[in-house]
């Protein structure tokens, strides 16, 4: 028997029982547990009370509550559509899905327009010539200080000024600017072009393995393979050895003048292409002053020691520079790409129909506004935490992670 086995004091000491943890109001893990329960309480009271105030009131005045009316025939005259729509026959549930692609053509675009424009116009800022930057300065300080809502019924007022059909402005071969949109042409769409699509996607997904495995490579051996000859194979000339293995299918319908009006081709109409550039050019000025500050804030020694290797300004600026400054620009580059989406909301003042606006005739057709006008929160809450999602993926993927 051992001499730890046969201590009394040991034997007690495993013999008392365990202390109990008193709660006291001084531990302030249990006030911040007792506050988050009283405003979690407090919460669900008052939605709770505003739920049964509203059912209350509207069964008093006999207004229908819920969704069913998405299923009902929609009498909108809805006239720029990605999907085919038939007034009086489809329902109000494809109306609210057309509205939401509407509202995406502008995002999507506006995003990589505003992104281009924007990062051209801020390294246009710092530009060592005298005439370049300061037209950059000034259509930054000028447009940041004019009312997007202006900018856009500006724009929409030029466009409209645009001469009729008959003396459309014929800028290039198929291409026609009038009052009427801007015409031009369009692929015609063949079953063979999906098997081309498909060889460029698949070319992308492989370019990018192979970008991944040249990187590897790199980290282990301090040799990088070339990328952009694979690349080229893989996304030029690949969908170009299938699209010719198909027949080399191509065809055009290019717009011609027929009457008063343009026949064939594809239009931009005067409402989305205001609309996008109203909102690139306002949201442009916003992100120039954004890149222009994180290329700043990297110092100025990268510039130096880049330029002491001989190495090229413009080579300096994309491999060198913007690397490092893409950890100051992406942050405060999520709001201005959420600020242009919630902006493209305008487009009722110019008669295009995103999903605010389809959405406003269909409450008034309705009567349904609690349920039309939570149908656009929603909406809206999907693409800002969409767009923040990726954002914040993006970010913490071009980190700098210290070894």
């Amino acid at each position: 028997m051992s001499a730890a086995a046969g201590d009394p004091r040991l034997a007690g000491a495993r013999r008392a029982p365990r202390r109990r943890m008193r709660l006291s109001w001084s531990d302030p893990k249990l006030r911040t547990i007792v506050w988050q329960v009283v405003i979690l309480g407090v919460l669900a009271a008052i939605v709770c009370y505003l739920a049964a105030n509203t059912s209350r009131n509207l069964s008093a005045r006999h207004i229908a509550t819920g969704f069913g009316f998405l299923a009902q025939p929609a009498s909108i005259p809805i006239g720029e559509t990605l999907l085919s729509w038939t007034p009086s026959v489809d329902t109000y549930g494809r109306a609210m899905l057309i509205g939401v692609l509407n509202t995406l053509k502008v995002a999507v675009v506006g995003v990589v327009l505003a992104t281009i424009w924007g990062t051209l116009i801020g390294i246009g800022r710092l530009s060592g010539n005298w005439l370049i930057a300061r037209l950059t300065a000034i259509y930054v300080e000028t447009l940041r200080d004019v009312p997007v809502l202006l900018q856009l019924l500006f724009w929409y007022t030029l466009l409209n000024a645009l001469p009729g059909p008959r003396q459309a402005f014929h800028p290039l071969p198929g291409v026609f600017l009038s009052n009427r949109g801007i015409k031009i042409p369009l692929l015609e769409w063949q079953p063979s072009h999906i098997w081309v699509l498909l060889a460029a996607v698949v070319g992308v997904v492989l370019t990018l393995l192979w970008r991944a495995r040249a990187a590897r490579r790199q980290a282990m051996s301090g040799t990088r393979p070339a990328v952009w000859p694979i690349g080229l194979l893989l996304i030029a000339v690949f969908p170009v050895a299938v699209w010719a293995a198909l027949g080399a299918p191509f065809a055009l319908d290019v717009p011609a003048l027929r009457g008063f009006n343009f026949r064939g081709g594809g239009t931009i109409t005067p409402e989305y292409a205001a609309l996008t550039l109203g909102l690139v050019v306002y949201t442009a000025s916003y992100i120039a002053e954004i890149v222009r500050s994180g290329i700043q804030a990297v110092p100025h020694g990268q510039w130096e020691a880049a330029a002491a290797l001989g190495l090229h300004r413009g080579f300096v600026l994309r491999h060198v520079v913007l690397p490092q400054a893409l950890r100051v620009i992406v942050p405060p580059m999520t709001s201005q790409y959420l600020n242009l989406i919630k902006n493209s909301s305008l487009a009722i003042a110019i008669g295009y129909q995103d999903i605010v606006s389809i959405t406003g005739t269909m409450l008034n057709q309705t009567g349904q506004s609690i349920e039309s006008i939570a149908l656009v929160m929603v909406v809206y809450l999907v693409f800002s935490l969409s767009i923040s999602a990726f954002m914040n993926w993006y970010n913490a993927h071009i980190a700098l992670v210290e070894r």
